[in-house]
């Protein structure tokens, strides 16, 4: 970040100086009287790219408090019919480079935005489907699993506040706009979210390598929460003890795991399979 001009035209609310993209520069606090929020600089989220932004833009919900553009993106945002909410700043690709890092694929379009309302666990448990992440921690798998969220209609995804990256640049971009479509429900304890999301009715089912079954053969009805943990460590101890049921993914390959996006995806499409027999 050495080559950034000594006055951006924003503010990196994402990536720390010196850090990765994605990272969180302060941990998450907990706002006196309401739920857990995610915690960076001034509380931001940082979103870039054509699908991230515009998803944005058509999400009633998003307060933008800065867009930067290059004159090709806003032609382009003009001719989709998208209104800004604020007038833009018109940059070249080069300065949005600077401030992103060279490898980032940002289209000609960046803009700092407030992150989207948690939802409460009694709203959450009103749909039919929800995701639950145990610490999953890398910004590409949690954007990814977002994404699929999305594809699959997911209602909402629980995590934690802590351990967990915010919803805002790599984790944004991997998402591809389904931060739009599928909240993130922040937690500061995630056995008592399970055994909430239980006591209302919906089935927990965790995906695990030593479940007694796989997860075809493993009885599903709504409301459902599948419970993913982070690869390697996996559910952690609670966790696995709070589920209702533990299921794995049998693969007839030679290679028997998967990357957690992945396996969510594959997960979401079983789930759904199970869910629409079942009505």
């Amino acid at each position: 970040m050495s080559d950034r001009p000594s006055r951006p035209p924003f503010r990196s609310a994402g990536r720390p100086t010196g850090g990765k993209p994605g990272a969180r520069p302060f941990p998450p606090k907990r706002r006196s009287g309401g739920p857990a929020t995610w915690q960076g600089e001034d509380d931001v989220a940082l979103l870039y790219g054509w699908h991230t932004v515009s998803e944005a833009l058509a999400n009633p919900q998003r307060h933008f408090r800065k867009i930067v553009a290059t004159e090709n993106a806003v032609h382009r945002l003009e001719q989709e019919g998208f209104k800004l909410p604020l007038a833009p700043e018109i940059v070249r690709p080069s300065d949005i480079d600077k401030l992103l890092g060279p490898d980032a694929v940002h289209q000609g379009l960046l803009a700092e935005a407030d992150h989207l309302p948690s939802p409460p666990l009694k709203k959450v448990a009103g749909h039919d489907l929800v995701l639950v992440l145990d610490q999953i921690t890398d910004p590409h798998n949690v954007g990814a699993i977002v994404r699929s969220a999305a594809a699959f209609a997911v209602g909402a995804i629980v995590t934690t506040a802590r351990h967990s990256p915010a919803a805002t640049g790599v984790l944004a971009k991997s998402a591809s706009g389904g931060l739009e479509h599928v909240p993130f429900c922040l937690v500061t304890n995630l056995s008592r979210a399970l055994t909430e999301l239980k006591d209302r009715g919906m089935l927990v089912v965790g995906l695990d390598s030593e479940g007694g079954k796989d997860l075809e053969d493993t009885p599903l009805r709504a409301p459902l929460a599948l419970v993913l943990g982070a690869e390697g460590k996996g559910l952690r101890q609670l966790t696995r003890e709070t589920c209702d049921e533990l299921a794995r993914i049998d693969l007839p390959g030679v290679i028997k795991s998967l990357n957690v996006s992945n396996a969510a995806a594959l997960s979401l499409g079983m789930a759904r399979r199970a869910l629409k027999r079942a009505i």
